[in-house]
């Protein structure tokens, strides 16, 4: 079977797309690593299925290379500017995701606005916080990130008995003047450091308000420049978009 794909990559993440809308396209986890394998396959940090939604615009079905299910941020971005192209939307959208619906924008043919769900607990552990936007993630601050052992240090906390059997991501966040971070991710279900995590970056951004920071703030990945904006009280309302 011959299956059309696209290939996207948001701040340096990148996902092969498939419009799935008839239903037909039914991908074992096998076969999703198997397209996802950068030396056998396509190649990608993840695949998205855009499906069709009975209450909203449309469905983002993600799944991480290793075959395992989350929300993605930059894969919705990638998929809002996929669902534009097959004219599911115009200037906003309401899709489905693994968390629940989402509001997006297509600000222009580079940037995507995208609404987080809320968050409601920032726990602290330790020096490190922990909170979930749609995926879990350990936030640790850190000085001179771009010497730091991001694979080593990710992978032990990932695989760390507090957060079995299901593992977290992590990410290392580096106070920068004029309410900007850089942040690097380790990213579980892809098992490496990858290049931007936008689940990551809204759980930094969230973190670096507990430091002072206040909204909108400026990130830096690896992968490329993004913005969060904010708002706090009963619970931590994200908004994020990048090009």
């Amino acid at each position: 079977m011959t299956i059309p794909f696209t290939k996207y990559q948001a701040t340096g993440n990148d996902f092969i797309l498939i419009d799935n809308r008839s239903g037909k396209i039914k991908l074992s986890k096998e076969q999703i690593v198997k397209a996802c394998d950068r030396k056998f396959g396509i190649g990608a940090d993840g695949l998205i299925l855009i499906e069709p939604s009975p209450t909203s615009d449309f469905k983002v079905n993600y799944y991480n290379s290793d075959g395992s299910q989350s929300l993605c941020g930059n894969g919705s971005r990638a998929a809002v500017h996929f669902a534009a192209h097959l004219a599911l939307l115009k200037n906003t959208t309401v899709f489905d995701a693994y968390d629940g619906k989402h509001e997006a924008a297509l600000i222009n043919p580079e940037t995507i606005r995208l609404r987080m769900s809320d968050v409601s607990t920032v726990q602290s552990l330790g020096e490190d916080l922990f909170l979930n936007t749609g995926s879990p993630h350990v936030i640790r601050f850190v000085k001179e990130i771009r010497n730091y052992p991001v694979y080593e240090e990710g992978k032990s906390i990932r695989y760390s008995e507090a957060f079995k059997p299901g593992g977290t991501n992590v990410n290392f966040v580096e106070l920068l003047p004029n309410h900007t971070i850089y942040v690097r991710t380790y990213e579980r279900g892809v098992e490496n450091e990858t290049l931007s995590c936008g689940t990551g970056v809204t759980a930094a951004a969230l973190a670096a308000s507990r430091k002072g920071y206040t909204s909108p703030i400026s990130i830096k990945t690896l992968g490329g420049d993004l913005s969060v904006e904010f708002k706090t009280g009963r619970c931590l309302k994200a908004l994020w978009s990048y090009n």
